[in-house]
């Protein structure tokens, strides 16, 4: 399996970086583009002056080929790259403006363009709030073209109490958007099928003590 990232100037380096590891460790060939903003936000939120593959795939570096945001003539630019789809992470609102207008001024705008017109799937993670009635429009014309919104809005419903745990629930809803076994736990019927299953086993160990212990 073949996946295009796309990080730009989005608060939310922690998703983008995640996505990355968590392909890697999950067998994905991982193609990266970072825009200039994008490679910014990773310095300033994370101390990632550059993107050094070992780092970014989590000791996969094999899995995982990085590209110059600006190099429009990079793989990943072509359709005759074969790929299963391109996650845009974090999707800055002027990224999500250009790709839903076709304009492609760097590699992630490129990269996003070639995947709609290949039919492809192209998710885009958006960070933003509130939004405004331009964003909303740039959303209902990247999703008419075909890419799926995916605001990076994490559920707490799993009793989150960490960064990296609501990161991960907001990860792992990406990667099913393309089928990948990650192994995050994100899913609520799941968890809500264990926390039964917990409660049973604990409800079944207090009726077998006897009545002066439970």
């Amino acid at each position: 399996m073949r996946i295009v990232v796309g990080i730009t100037g989005a608060s939310g380096a922690h998703y983008a970086t995640r996505a990355i590891e968590v392909l890697c460790a999950s067998g994905v060939d991982v193609h990266v583009a970072a825009s200039d903003y994008g490679r910014r936000i990773l310095a300033e939120e994370l101390g990632l002056t550059r993107l050094d593959k070992d780092v970014l795939s989590g000791g996969f570096p094999d899995r995982l080929t990085v590209y110059p945001g600006s190099d429009l003539g990079a793989a990943c630019a072509s359709g005759s790259f074969l790929h299963d789809g391109m996650i845009v992470v974090p999707c800055s609102s002027n990224t999500l403006a250009k790709i839903s207008l076709g304009i492609t001024d760097t590699l992630v705008q490129r990269a996003a363009a070639v995947t709609l017109k290949e039919r492809r799937r192209l998710v885009l993670a958006h960070r933003e709030t509130p939004i405004s009635s331009t964003e909303i429009a740039s959303m209902a014309r990247a999703t008419d073209a075909g890419a799926i919104i995916a605001p990076l809005s994490p559920g707490l419903y799993l009793g989150q109490t960490t960064i990296a745990e609501a990161v991960d629930t907001m990860v792992g809803r990406l990667l099913d958007l393309f089928n990948v076994d990650h192994g995050i736990a994100c899913r609520w019927e799941d968890e809500l099928a264990e926390r039964r299953r917990v409660a049973k086993q604990r409800k079944k160990s207090l009726e077998s003590l006897p009545d002066s212990l439970a």
